[in-house]
């Protein structure tokens, strides 16, 4: 029965774990479009397949279309966020190439809870 017990609580632990990685804020700041963070930005294309650390992140393949929404910055400078098809997440930049620049001029804002959501099955996770 202890053994059991022992199980249950490594689990635990690693759920715990595994949860608090994928809500850590990875920026205070991000550089936007406009305010809210609605107009896209840039068209790029994958240049390399990634496959991203947890559920935040965006998957691709080498040679997909992406569209670019925001850009961290300040702390984590090398992530964007953008959108392939529904799929909607974090990537490095270095994976890509600009294939189309929208806008020019971009705006810093600061980030929100809400930007680091994690879709993990039916269950929303929050910092």
């Amino acid at each position: 029965m202890s053994r059991i017990l022992d199980q249950r609580s490594l689990l635990l632990v690693i759920s715990f774990l595994t949860n608090l990685q994928s809500t850590k804020v990875l920026s205070e700041w991000k550089r936007c479009g406009d305010r809210e963070c609605e107009t896209a930005m840039i068209r790029v294309q994958a240049t390399a397949d990634y496959l991203g650390p947890d559920c935040r992140y965006l998957n691709f393949k080498e040679g997909e279309e992406i569209i670019v929404y925001s850009k961290l910055s300040r702390k984590s400078e090398n992530l964007w966020t953008g959108s392939k098809g529904k799929d909607f997440g974090y990537f490095p930049k270095d994976a890509v190439k600009v294939e189309e620049v929208y806008i020019a001029e971009e705006v810093e804002v600061p980030t929100k809870e809400t930007d680091f959501l994690c879709l993990d099955g039916d269950e929303y996770i929050f910092e």
